[in-house]
C-alpha cells in the first residue's frame, strides 16, 4: 500500500469498527490498522463476556447512554447482515435485600429515560423467568442479549481486507511524530506515515495519546476481572443474564451470571488491581506498570476511599469459597464444585486525578491524531456508533 490516508492503532473492536466506518464514509480512503499482537481482538474484546448491553445503567444524556442505544441496534443489524452469532436472551437485575429497592428504582427510571424496554417484576415473576434465582424483586430487561464479539472483529477484518485495506499484525507502535501534513509512526516492523491517526489502543491508549503530544491528566489503571464457568450439569441454574443491584459505593457492577453465545454460563467478574496492564494472572507482573499506577495520585485517592471493598475483592480472588458466597446471593444452590476457572480479562479504565473512574467516553483530537482515551463498557456494544462518531471527526 502507498502512504495511507489514515492509520488506526489497535485491532480491537473499537479500532476495527472505526476503520470500517471510515471506509463507509469515504470509500476512496486508504486505511491501515496497526495491531501489536499476532491476532485481532486479543485483549479486551477477545476476553469480553459477550453481553449486548441495553443501556439501562447509564446517565441519561451521556455519550454512553446514547451510543449504547444506537450502537446496539446497529450491531444487531450488522450481525444479521453478515451472519455473526447473536441472541436476545433478556436480563434480570435482582434485589436480594429491601435496602436495594431505592437503587433498583433509580435504575428503572434511568432505563425508561434512555428508551430501554424494561419493567419492575415481583418475586413470583422472577421465579418464572429464573427459577433458581433468589430475590425480592427485580427489573426485567427483555431486549438484553449476547453476541460473539471476536466474530464481529473477524468479520470487520475480512471486510476491510476485501476492500483493499491493510491490517498489520505484530506491529507495535513505538513513537509518533506529528509533522506539517502527516504523522510519522515508528513501529516495531518499520515506519508508517499517514495523513491522520486514530488511537484506539485500549490498555495503552493514554500512553499513545501522550506520544502524540496530547496533554492528558487521566491515566489508565488496569483492573482484572476474574471468572468462573458453571459445570454443564448446572447450566440450567441460569437461563439468561442475572445481575445484582450495583453497589453505588463501588464503580463496578458486581459478580453476575452470563449465558454465553457459544454455550456455557460464566460467573463473575470480581475486580482486582492488575499487576500489569496485560496482567491476566497474579503471576504476570510489570514493575513499570505498577509504578505508573502507584505514583498516580488518582489511584491513591481511589484506594483510600475504597480500601475495604478492595480487600474484599482480593479475598474473593484468592479464596474460591468467598467467590461462591457472592454468587449464592443470587443463586443459593451454587456450590464450589459447580465452578471451573476460566480466562480473566483486564479492563482499560481511565481514572481521573480526583480518584473517580471516568464514567463516559473520552475522545480528544490533538493535531492530526484522534485519541480514544476512555472507552469503557458498553464500548463493545456501541462500537459501530463510536466508530461512526470518530469517522465524522476525521
Amino acid at each position: 500500500m502507498s502512504r495511507p490516508d489514515i492509520a488506526v492503532i489497535g485491532g480491537g473492536i473499537v479500532g476495527l469498527a472505526t476503520a470500517w466506518q471510515l471506509t463507509n464514509r469515504n470509500p476512496r480512503l486508504r486505511i491501515v490498522v496497526l495491531e501489536k499482537e499476532a491476532a485481532l481482538a486479543f485483549h479486551q474484546t477477545g476476553r469480553n463476556s459477550g453481553v449486548l448491553h441495553s443501556g439501562i445503567y447509564y446517565r441519561p444524556g451521556s455519550l454512553r447512554a446514547s451510543n449504547c442505544r444506537t450502537g446496539k441496534l446497529a450491531l444487531e443489524q450488522f450481525c444479521d447482515r453478515y451472519g455473526v452469532a447473536w441472541q436476545r436472551t433478556g436480563k434480570v437485575i435482582v434485589a436480594t435485600r429491601e435496602a436495594e429497592f431505592p437503587q433498583l428504582e433509580m435504575i428503572l427510571e434511568r432505563g425508561k429515560q434512555n428508551g430501554v424496554q424494561c419493567e419492575m417484576i415481583d418475586r413470583e415473576r422472577l421465579r418464572e423467568l429464573e427459577p433458581h434465582c433468589a430475590g425480592l424483586k427485580a427489573i426485567h430487561v427483555p431486549e438484553a442479549g449476547i453476541v460473539d464479539y471476536p466474530g464481529v472483529c473477524e468479520m470487520l477484518g475480512s471486510l476491510l481486507r476485501a476492500a483493499g485495506h491493510e491490517i498489520r499484525l505484530n506491529c507495535r507502535v513505538l513513537k509518533l511524530q506529528q509533522m506539517t501534513d502527516s504523522v510519522r509512526i515508528e513501529c516495531s516492523d518499520g515506519i508508517v506515515e499517514a495523513a491522520q491517526v486514530v488511537n484506539c489502543g485500549g490498555l495503552h491508549s493514554d500512553r499513545l495519546a501522550r506520544l502524540s503530544g496530547q496533554s492528558l491528566p487521566e491515566r489508565i489503571v488496569p483492573f482484572r476481572g476474574e471468572y468462573y464457568e458453571l459445570q454443564p450439569e448446572v447450566h440450567h441454574f441460569c437461563r439468561s443474564l442475572i445481575y445484582p443491584v450495583p453497589d453505588p459505593r463501588f464503580p463496578f457492577l458486581g459478580v453476575h451470571f452470563t449465558r454465553m453465545i457459544h454455550g456455557g454460563v460464566e460467573c463473575g467478574p470480581n475486580a482486582v488491581f492488575a499487576l500489569s496492564r496485560e496482567g491476566y494472572t497474579w503471576g504476570t507482573i510489570s514493575l513499570p506498570d505498577i509504578w505508573d499506577s502507584l505514583t498516580y495520585p488518582g489511584f491513591r485517592r481511589l484506594l483510600q476511599r475504597n480500601w475495604r471493598i478492595a480487600v474484599d475483592e482480593v479475598r474473593r480472588s484468592l479464596f474460591k469459597s468467598a467467590f461462591v458466597r457472592s454468587l449464592q446471593r443470587l443463586i443459593p444452590e451454587i456450590r464450589a464444585e459447580h465452578l471451573t476457572s476460566c480466562p480473566a480479562g483486564v479492563r482499560a479504565q481511565a481514572l481521573g486525578l480526583d480518584g473517580k473512574l471516568l464514567d463516559d467516553f473520552l475522545i480528544q483530537r490533538h493535531g492530526r491524531v484522534i485519541n480514544v482515551c476512555n472507552a469503557p463498557s458498553p464500548a463493545a456494544t456501541a462500537c459501530l456508533n463510536i466508530g461512526k462518531i470518530i469517522a465524522e471527526q476525521v
